[in-house]
């Protein structure tokens, strides 16, 4: 068996194989019961979920390309889309939107239907930041009458948690939902279950989550996993760093630039000074005559 690279004993949560296993089979339901219980703040209490296929399949051809993390709903018919996503990608937003029409779509039944639905949340577990000019990790978004600031449609719910902004200690941990972030965020850097995450559901957590405990397949899938994970960290790492280095050829570039044109300009102002001609002088400078003149 391999077992190259993994050194720690917990999963790292933000493995495509983690996530699934913790959030997306039926062993480990309990544990996306706690958490979407925690996310909801209490408005509601889900008891039960039944996983939908999570590869959903269309109406068009296009749309059977659409893939599910965890696809659900709870014993009252809400759908549940949560996704974990490891990195920015430039049209997220709108990948966000389309998905959760699969699940207005699929209520619509045969016949006749007065186009009453069921609520739907979007999740998202962002391992990256929007912008860096609010510092709230948690966004709940709704439709709203922009004129009014009310909710203008109730059912529809897209819920964001940017991982990178919680730095929240464990010594700082009040509700559920911080331990949950907290787990999530700290899961595969923890060599044991820490003090303030004591409830059932997180032994439960970290029963699942160790890696001396999975059999020889999951051990497989779990390095293959976390080798994609990594390779996809340092393409990340590397294409931000060369981008600073860019950036600041760039910027020495320009500054060159510019010391060259105020070179030119100080030459221009000191042949002008002399009564030199202004034809002479934009030949010598590089300079336009209207920009001399302008001098």
């Amino acid at each position: 068996m391999c077992s190259e690279g993994i050194y720690e004993r917990y999963i790292n949560f933000y493995t495509d194989f983690a996530f699934k296993k913790l959030f997306g089979t039926e062993l480990n339901k309990d544990l996306l019961i706690s958490f979407l219980n925690s996310l909801l703040h209490g408005r509601e209490e889900i008891t039960e979920i039944t996983y939908l296929n999570t590869e959903h399949l269309g109406t068009q051809e296009y749309d059977r390309r659409a893939v599910f993390d965890v696809y659900c709903k709870n014993e009252r018919g809400e759908y549940f889309l949560v996704e974990m996503q490891k990195g920015e990608q430039q049209f997220f937003k709108d990948r966000s939107i389309y998905y959760s029409t699969f699940a207005i779509r699929e209520q619509a039944p045969r016949g006749e239907w007065d186009y009453g639905l069921k609520g739907i949340y979007t999740i998202g577990i962002l391992n990256f930041c929007f912008d860096d000019t609010d510092d709230s990790y948690y966004h709940e978004v709704k439709l709203m009458d922009t004129s009014t600031k009310e909710v203008f449609y109730d059912k529809l719910t897209f819920i964001y948690l940017e991982m990178p902004k919680f730095t929240k200690t464990e010594d700082e941990l009040v509700t559920l939902f911080d331990k949950w972030l907290y787990a999530i965020r700290n899961l595969a850097s923890l060599m044991e279950r820490p003090q303030a995450l004591q409830e059932k559901v997180f032994q439960r957590l970290f029963d699942a989550a160790e890696i001396a405990k999975f059999d020889r397949k999951d051990r497989y899938e779990y390095e293959e996993s976390l080798k994609v994970y990594r390779d996809w960290y340092s393409v990340m790492e590397t294409a931000k760093q060369k981008g600073l280095a860019e950036g600041r050829a760039e910027g020495r570039a320009e500054g060159r630039a510019e010391g060259r044109a105020d070179e030119r300009v100080k030459i221009a102002l000191n042949m002008k000074q002399l009564g030199v001609s202004l034809e002479t002088i934009s030949q010598a400078t590089g300079l336009s005559e209207d920009e001399i003149i302008a001098l």
